[in-house]
């Protein structure tokens, strides 16, 4: 009995219906694929071509072998009688093992009398399945990664996750093993991922293949860099990436954001970017500014770069049934399709339907209209709100995309949303680009994303979980990351419990990959045009004079660390453009020989040399920070230095946050701090 068959660098097994194809994929990684109907598929939802790889593979009767580096497959075929059935059975079985041959992942086995199976496909309508796929994890292992939610777990074994996008949550389906690997779940369909002491389980309501992407790696560093290489680099971050950007819900016209562009200048406060929010258009879906309210945007971009500010838009991908561009995208089948009841899919400020992002002709003719409106008027930054997308109810087997049902290939919506702007920047002759997207799926990063954290609440709380929300991100491929300072929603500029935790979080806001203030301050501002008719409310004022001369004196401090940082984030922002690197890192990232590293959940490492531990509580003015074992800290502050391999009880009064450097670096900070 044949039981493989063997190609240049792949392996292939068939039995029972079932074609599983192991293939070599970049330096030290694999792919794994298996079709319960027919042969595989090649589906590019986020894995790019790999580059060629020498492999050795080795089939011995039953068994199969693909060596790629540090990374081994061992394919067991079984083929016997059953018992029960009085047929024949077929079965493959994989084992994935380092370069010493210890077992970093296998997947489940029979169980003898159990008769389990690793691979459970259940048929639905129409040729797709429900899928679950379980492995037995390497013993005592960490896991990181699986991209953005509103919790503060570090070492997320124990958990479950729902594999789906909503506002605040960002599922990026990679994690990253402390035995020594890393796994993409190279589908894009609604499901879940649960990471049990005694089984790890992937799960698909829908799918026409099994696929996913593992590799191995000495250090966290090499599975990052690996998981770049396979999915795709961000590209350099524009030199306007690195300073400050000012935002709030919102700037409803143009006199009013260049007055606080102009007064940032006056004081001789850094400002890189300041934002025009939402509904600055006619209706939802225009894609342009309303002309009352902005009556000479082109005016107001040249002013702008003059003082050496860009303009970043907001942009929803949703258009009003009233919208000037509704009836076209409706008639051309641009839009999502809803599957049962009315059509509508939000009524946020009246009824909308959603654009269809994975069609390439809806991101073609889109970005015609934002060209025309924006760019041409030399606006280089979208915003691209809503990106989940944020249907008004997550029922999310009622939508379907050109691609697909929205249950079988739903999570890919933020990555085509993000490539249809980034494409048309690229075309239009932009060679650089970051655009700001409330959401990400693998892949989002090769095309300009910067992700933030969504509509967050202004409490502890929710500051506490950007932490673990901008590490997990990075894990997950994500190097861009950012948060609304001071969170989104319920702070009023007035109460001095806000202004403390305003305070806290800028100082955590100037040690993010990108520095941006925003939220919906309170009190509120009703707004009305000329003709009485309502438009959408403005929140209180949200720039760095708008709570007091004590706090300004804070903020001013921290937005000119952040400009005296712009080398050393540039060289990060390199790091993550070439090598795959994240620029927010779990300790453990730089620190793996460390056990501690691996547990601390509210500090991190801001490229490789600085420590920062954000002050999470309100009142507190001191807090215990661990430095690791391996360099010497010096506490930008004070000068003083600490060996690492210990906790100590770090100074924190209200305008300092504690920052430690790394065997001497950066010390021209020391002024700055």
């Amino acid at each position: 009995m044949n039981h493989f068959e063997a190609g240049k660098d792949a392996v292939t097994w068939r039995g029972d219906g079932e074609t599983v194809v192991v293939q070599a994929w970049g330096k030290d990684s694999l792919r794994v694929r298996a079709n319960p109907a027919g042969d595989v598929l090649d589906t590019d939802f986020a894995l790019l071509d790999p580059e060629p790889v020498e492999v050795a593979i080795t089939v011995d009767g039953d068994t199969a072998t693909i060596v790629n580096g540090a990374i081994t497959v061992v394919m067991k075929s079984h083929a016997g009688w059953d018992w029960q059935t009085e047929y024949d059975v077929f079965r493959c079985t994989l084992e994935f093992r380092d370069a010493t041959g210890r077992v970093l992942l296998r997947e489940i086995g029979d169980g003898g009398a159990l008769k389990l199976t690793a691979r459970d496909f259940r048929p639905l309508a129409g040729g797709a399945h429900r899928l679950r796929a379980a492995f037995e994890p390497a013993p005592g292992e960490k896991l990181y990664g699986m991209g953005q939610y509103q919790q503060d777990l570090l070492d997320v074994k124990g958990a479950t996750f729902e594999l789906a996008h909503r506002n605040s949550q960002a599922s990026v389906p990679f994690t990253l093993s402390s035995a020594g690997y890393g796994f993409l779940w190279h589908n894009p369909a609604i499901g879940t991922a649960t990471f049990a002491a005694n089984r790890t389980e992937w799960a698909a309501e829908a799918t026409r293949q099994l696929d996913y992407w593992i590799t191995a790696g000495g250090t966290p560093a090499e599975i990052t860099a690996n998981y770049a290489d396979a999915t795709g680099h961000a590209p350099m971050m524009p030199e306007y990436g690195l300073g400050y950007w000012q935002c709030k819900l919102r700037y409803w016209n143009q006199e009013q954001l260049l007055a606080v562009a102009r007064e940032h200048k006056r004081r001789g406060l850094p400002l890189d970017v300041i934002v025009a929010d939402f509904f600055h258009w006619p209706k939802m879906g225009d894609f342009r500014f309303e002309d009352e309210f902005w009556p000479d945007p082109a005016a107001m971009v040249a002013e702008l770069q003059e003082l050496g500010v860009e303009l970043m838009v907001s942009v929803w991908p949703q258009m009003s049934v009233e919208s000037e561009n509704f009836a076209e995208f409706k008639k051309d089948n641009l839009l999502v399709r809803t599957e049962r009841g009315h059509g509508v899919q939000m009524s946020f400020q009246g009824p909308s339907m959603f654009l269809d992002a994975t069609n390439p002709r809806a991101r073609e003719r889109a970005w015609e209209i934002l060209k025309r409106n924006y760019h041409d008027l030399g606006i280089k930054l979208f915003w691209l709100d809503e990106a989940e997308p944020e249907y008004g109810v997550y029922d999310f087997d009622n939508y379907r995309y050109h691609i697909g049902p929205n249950v079988e290939v739903g999570n890919v919506y933020p990555q085509a949303f993000s490539r249809m702007v980034y494409e048309g920047q690229r075309a239009a002759g932009q060679d650089q680009a970051v655009n700001l997207v409330r959401c990400a799926w693998a892949g989002s990063q090769r095309y300009g994303a910067l992700a933030w954290s969504g509509d967050i609440h202004s409490d502890w709380a929710d500051f506490r979980r950007q932490i673990t929300a901008g590490v997990h991100m990075g894990v997950a491929g994500i190097p861009w990351f950012t948060t609304d300072i001071g969170g989104f929603g319920g702070g009023n500029i007035d109460d001095p419990a806000f202004r403390e935790l305003l305070v806290r979080w800028f100082q955590f806001g100037a040690f993010c990959p990108v520095m941006r203030m925003h939220g919906d301050r309170q009190p509120s501002e009703r707004v009305f045009a000329a003709d009485g008719s309502p438009r959408n409310n403005s929140g209180a004022p949200n720039e760095l004079w708008s709570f007091g001369d004590d706090v300004y004196a804070i903020l001013e401090r921290y937005v000119h660390l952040r400009e005296a940082m712009r080398p050393y984030t540039r060289r990060l922002m390199a790091e993550a453009h070439t090598d795959g690197q994240p620029v927010m890192r779990g300790m453990f990232h730089e620190f793996p020989a460390d056990p501690v590293a691996w547990d601390l959940a509210d500090q991190y490492m801001y490229g490789p040399d600085l420590l920062v531990a954000p002050v999470l509580d309100p009142g507190a003015r001191t807090r215990s920070v661990y430095l690791p074992a391996g360099a010497a800290w010096t506490d930008l502050h004070t000068g003083t230095e600490h060996q690492g391999g210990q906790w100590i009880t770090a100074d924190a009064p209200i305008e300092r946050l504690p920052v430690f450097a790394r065997d001497g670096a950066l010390a021209e900070l020391r002024g700055a701090l």
